[in-house]
């Protein structure tokens, strides 16, 4: 448990640095960091703290589906968001677009590491995971379909309350699946056998039944 508890932790931290890189190459983000940019332009209160106050809120929409959050539950809403703040806070915004995308790249490889090390801890998904993975059970909807309403309605908020939306927030949605799918069974052992079991062609993740980021 000692070394389940470290993985979160180091996880979880390295999530929101590689978040609050993104936030600073300047050209856009995920569609949460979307959502919480928006509200922070709003409310002058910063993204990272507005993160875990969204998390927070999310967690509440647990309750009619139905879901029992874990230690990672928690721990995500106290870490991520503020380790993206002090990440912020620290560096400097990005100029020059090459400059841009180099950076933020490197953030969307450092949140993918980041979730290998934690999801592997296997000690409870994230708040909006546990959203995703709630209506999926309690309505029905595939697992996609889950993601792709909750992402587009955040994403679209976000952007109407001054969030930024731009090349980054393409290149995630794009990217971070296929990392996130290499960085799992690389940093996660004991998914190695699931990814044996589950034959060719198939999911190392979903074969393991972890959450996906998100």
């Amino acid at each position: 448990m000692t070394a389940r508890l470290a993985r979160l932790l180091i996880g979880l931290i390295l999530y929101g640095v590689g978040c609050g890189v993104m936030v600073q190459a300047q050209i856009g983000v995920d569609p949460w960091t979307v959502f919480a940019q928006g509200l922070s332009v709003q409310t002058g209160v910063g993204i990272g703290w507005i993160t875990n106050l969204v998390g927070l809120l999310v967690l509440l929409l647990w309750i009619p589906l139905r879901q029992r959050p874990g230690i990672g539950t928690l721990a995500n809403i106290l870490l991520v968001g503020t380790s993206m703040q002090l990440t912020i806070l620290a560096l400097p915004a990005m100029n020059g677009f090459v400059t841009q995308v180099i950076v933020f790249l490197g953030g969307m490889a450092l949140v993918a590491l980041a979730s290998g090390i934690y999801i592997g801890a296997r000690l409870g998904p994230g708040p909006r995971d546990g959203l995703m993975t709630g209506m999926n059970s309690r309505l029905g909807w595939p697992v996609w379909a889950c993601r792709l309403t909750i992402e587009a309605t955040v994403l679209l908020f976000g952007w109407l309350l001054g969030g930024t939306v731009g090349l980054g927030t393409v290149l995630f949605a794009a990217g971070i699946g296929p990392l996130v799918h290499v960085a799992l069974p690389l940093l996660d052992v004991s998914r190695r056998g699931a990814a044996a079991e589950a034959g060719p062609g198939r999911d190392p993740v979903a074969a393991a039944g972890a959450p996906r980021v998100g």
